[in-house]
C-alpha cells in the first residue's frame, strides 16, 4: 500500500508530504488547487511500476534499467496530465526550475524518486531506484463515464495521436477483461448487490464488447442509460471482473458527478466496503454530502486509521495550495465546500425571511 508522496514544486500541488491511510483517502478542496492532478501522478507512478502484463513473481527493477523506468515515468505524466512538455508541469516560482516526487510503500522495494526541471521534454531523472515491481493493478475512474467507449475507444487510442488522457485507455481496457469465475465469486456478489440495486439491474457485455444493463423490463444499451447510473455500470464492471478485488488501489475523480443525493447514499456504501475489503482508495471531491456519508460511516471506527482526509487551500505564499490532513473531517481547519454550504443556508434562511 501507498504510505506517504512527497510532492516539491509540481504543479498546483502543495510542496509538502503526504501521509496515506491504507484505506479510504478523501481530498476536498476548490478547483484548480492540485486535487486532480495528486491523483493523476500517484496513478501514473503506480502505473509505471505495473510489470505490464508479466508475471511479478521473481520479477524485479535490477532486470529492467533506469532509463527504461524513466522513460515510463515520464511517459504516464504526459499521458495522464497531457502537457506540452514534461517540464511544464513544473511549477513557476522564481529561483526554482525542478520538481521533485517521492512515493514511499509499505513494501520498502517499491519506494520511488524522482525529479525533472522544466526543460525536461521526455524523460524524468531517477533518484530512487525501486528494486519490486506492484503485484495489484491500479485502476482510475475519471468523471466521465467510460462505458459507452467499449470496446473501440482503445484501437482508436493506439492507432491515432487522440487529444484524451492514457488513464482512459487503460481504464477501458480493463472494463473488457472477463467475469470472474471461481470460489471469489461470493466476495464479488457481496460488493455488486448494492450497485446493481441502485441500478435497476446487472451490466451484461456481448460478443463485440458493447455493454448493457439487463431489467426486469428487458436489454438497454449503455448509451440509453442514465450517464449517473452509466458510472454505477463501470464500478459493477470492475468489480465482477476482480479488479477491484484485494489490495488494489482505486483512484477515482469527483465520483459524485451526475448523481443525486439518494446514489451518492449508495456509492459512498460502496466506496468504504471496498476499501473494507482492502483496496487502498483514493477519491477526490467537491461534494458535502458525499464527505458526510463517508464520515457517517467510518468516524468512532476501532480502526481509525483506515480514513485519511487531505484539504488544499489556497495559499497566500508563492505555493498556490497549502495542505491540511488528519484522521477525521473535523481535524481540518478549512473546508470550502462546508464553509460554502453554510453561507448559502444563511443566505436562503435571510431570503425567507424577507417574504
Amino acid at each position: 500500500m501507498l504510505q506517504s508522496a512527497t510532492f516539491s514544486n509540481f504543479t498546483s500541488i502543495p510542496s509538502d508530504k503526504w501521509e496515506f491511510s491504507p484505506g479510504l483517502n478523501v481530498i476536498v478542496g476548490e478547483n484548480g488547487l492540485g486535487k486532480s492532478h495528486a491523483l493523476k501522478v500517484l496513478y501514473s507512478v503506480l502505473n509505471s511500476l505495473k510489470p505490464s502484463g508479466l508475471s511479478p513473481n521473481g520479477l524485479t527493477l535490477e532486470k529492467v534499467s533506469r532509463s527504461h523506468l524513466e522513460k515510463t515515468i515520464a511517459d504516464e505524466l504526459v499521458g495522464n496530465m497531457r502537457p506540452d512538455s514534461l517540464g511544464r508541469l513544473v511549477k513557476r516560482k522564481q529561483g526554482r526550475n525542478r520538481a521533485e516526487i517521492s512515493v514511499e510503500f509499505d513494501k520498502k522495494g517499491l519506494n520511488v524518486g524522482f525529479g525533472f526541471a522544466t526543460n525536461s521534454k521526455t524523460q524524468v531523472e531517477v533518484s530512487k531506484l525501486p528494486k519490486s515491481l506492484l503485484e495489484k493493478t491500479p485502476v482510475f475512474i475519471p468523471t466521465r463515464e467510460l462505458i459507452t467507449l467499449c470496446p473501440w475507444f482503445v484501437s482508436l487510442f493506439d492507432s491515432y495521436n487522440v487529444p484524451f488522457e492514457k488513464a482512459w485507455r487503460d481504464t477501458v481496457l480493463l472494463l473488457g477483461a472477463p467475469s470472474l469465475r471461481g470460489p471469489r465469486e461470493k466476495k464479488v456478489s457481496e460488493l455488486l448487490t448494492p450497485v446493481e440495486n441502485a441500478m435497476g439491474g446487472k451490466v451484461e457485455v456481448d460478443a463485440s464488447g458493447r455493454f448493457f444493463l439487463r431489467t426486469n423490463d428487458g436489454k438497454m444499451e449503455a448509451a440509453l442509460v442514465a450517464e449517473g447510473l452509466r458510472k454505477f455500470a463501470m464500478l459493477a464492471r470492475l468489480i465482477s471482473t476482480g479488479i477491484l478485488l484485494e489490495q488494489g488501489y482505486l483512484f477515482w475523480d469527483e465520483p459524485e458527478t451526475n448523481l443525486n443525493p439518494k446514489l451518492i447514499k449508495v456509492l459512498a456504501q460502496v466506496i468504504v466496503s471496498l476499501s473494507d475489503q482492502g483496496i487502498q482508495v483514493f477519491i477526490a471531491t467537491h461534494s458535502i454530502f458525499l464527505v458526510r456519508e463517508i464520515a457517517l460511516l467510518t468516524d468512532g471506527r476501532k480502526k481509525e486509521d483506515q480514513s485519511r482526509y487531505f484539504s488544499l487551500a489556497a495559499s497566500g505564499t508563492d505555493e498556490v495550495s497549502s495542505l491540511e490532513q488528519g484522521s477525521s473531517i473535523d481535524e481540518l481547519n478549512t473546508l470550502v465546500l462546508l464553509d460554502e454550504e453554510l453561507l448559502q443556508s444563511d443566505r436562503y434562511m435571510e431570503s425567507s425571511l424577507h417574504d
